[in-house]
């Protein structure tokens, strides 16, 4: 338990730096599918007022390109912490160790998602 003891030290102090880490990755999460949006209108505009059929291609391919790449950075977070969690089911006795408040979970929670928060040691 030695090592659980010193995740939830680790998690306290370094709070306000997951929160704003969450806040960072939450940002993300919104801003990409807008920008892959807004290029993919951008480029499939420009290809499709050429009227060059090599370019509307060029573009579509573009876009497929991008939309694979927002898939994979919008899943990197969750593939992360389901790896983690794993790791940290394989070091608890109890996973759903319900009084653990400054523990692993409260440190992905406040990655993952905004207003993840330790609130004592135990």
């Amino acid at each position: 338990m030695l090592i659980l003891d010193e995740a939830a030290i680790f998690c306290q102090n370094t709070q306000g730096l997951f929160s704003i880490l969450g806040i960072f990755v939450t940002a993300i999460k919104i801003f990409i599918p807008i920008a892959l949006i807004v290029f993919g209108m951008i480029d499939m505009g420009k290809a499709v007022t050429n009227g060059k059929e090599d370019e509307i291609k060029k573009s579509l391919m573009t876009f497929i390109r991008r939309a694979i790449a927002a898939i994979v950075v919008f899943f990197i977070p969750t593939i992360v912490g389901v790896i983690m969690q794993l790791v940290n089911n394989s070091l608890t006795q109890d996973p759903g160790n319900a009084t653990d408040v400054c523990g692993y979970d409260q440190c992905v929670k406040a990655v993952t998602g905004i207003g993840g928060k330790c609130t004592s040691i135990q």
